[in-house]
């Protein structure tokens, strides 16, 4: 077993309601639809994929559920917004559910990363790190490790090793097609956070209709797929 720390994240985020924002906002997020769409039919379709797009940036979203769980033990966690129901904290199957505000849930991540020195996770460089490190110091919570200190493994500090598996398993973009969570799953044989038929993309829409421990629990899936994930590559392809 590694004598480092090891934990898997993952984050699940919904964005803002686009007709409550202010015209300014609305303006600077829709300008280049606005020069680049050819027709009007074209301008509604952008339109709507950016309404739906808001939860993918930090400047817009929010999270609404961060999972942890330890690489080498059956141990983890679930810190997930429940705004509208009240929720006793609960353990199931060594996972920790607890209900948070977003300012909390970040707290509370950083304090669980600061007992770790290597983390994994899939499309974490260009999404669930930044997405964390600027939600939190919007809260005016400083992050305990820099989990974007570099890119290339070589570059990266032993106290906050970020493997990034979809970097890893595409050899850093030279795969031609670097491939969803769920064909990377497929391939090696991993349950599919997906099979149980919730996406990323139904998470808005559960949030609206408040079903918030299935968000959580659809993020334990993701969790146990990465972890899955980097054993398989940890074995066969770290170099």
């Amino acid at each position: 077993m590694s004598t480092k720390k090891r934990l898997v994240f993952d984050i699940e985020t919904i964005g803002e309601d686009f007709d409550a924002l202010d015209e300014t906002t609305k303006s600077s997020l829709t300008r280049w639809i606005e020069r680049e769409a050819y027709d009007t039919e074209e301008y509604h379709r952008s339109l709507t994929d950016l309404k739906n797009g808001l939860g993918f940036s930090p400047l817009t979203g929010e999270i609404v559920a961060v999972g942890v769980l330890d690489i080498d033990r059956e141990k983890g966690g679930v810190y997930f917004q429940s705004p509208d129901k009240k929720m006793e904290r609960f353990e199931e199957d060594g996972i920790t559910f607890e209900a948070m505000t977003e300012a909390e849930i970040l707290k509370k991540f950083w304090e669980i990363a600061a007992q770790y020195n290597l983390f994994a996770t899939f499309n974490g460089r260009p999404f669930d790190a930044p997405f964390l490190m600027i939600r939190s110091a919007i809260h005016g919570i400083r992050p305990s490790k820099n989990l974007m200190a570099g890119r290339y493994l070589s570059q990266q500090h032993a106290e906050a090793v970020h493997i990034d598996l979809l970097d890893q398993l595409s050899f850093m973009g030279a795969v031609r097609k670097k491939g969803s969570l769920h064909l990377w799953s497929r391939a090696f044989g991993i349950k599919s956070p997906k099979s149980e038929g919730v996406t990323g993309d139904d998470v808005a829409k559960l949030f609206a209709q408040k079903k918030y421990l299935e968000i959580a629990r659809y993020n334990i899936g993701d969790l146990r797929a990465t972890r899955e994930l980097f054993r398989k590559w940890e074995e066969f392809l770290n170099f």
